[in-house]
């Protein structure tokens, strides 16, 4: 069987980029004021769920929203722990 013929490469040239790069500015630390919201929304959503299990049948207005304490405790939870991504 006759042997194939070996082929030569060519070195890698990597393509030519025509932008120029941009250099993006190092973001500072968090301001403390977001720091405060984000650590007090955490906060109020489990003070919210801890109250409600321990008096939500005495206090009025927690009886009134019935479920919807699970609700509102976990969103605001939730909505601390989303501006963890933006924390610097």
């Amino acid at each position: 069987m006759p042997k194939s013929k070996v082929r030569k490469k060519t070195a890698y040239t990597p393509p030519v980029d025509r932008r120029t790069p941009v250099k993006v500015q190092a973001a500072g630390p968090s301001n403390l004021f977001y720091k405060i919201v984000m650590f007090g929304l955490m906060l109020l959503g489990l003070v919210w769920l801890v109250v409600n299990y321990i008096a939500g049948d005495k206090v009025s207005f927690l009886s009134q929203l019935g479920n919807w304490n699970f609700a509102i405790g976990f969103a605001a939870m939730i909505a601390g722990l989303l501006m963890t991504m933006r924390w610097r």
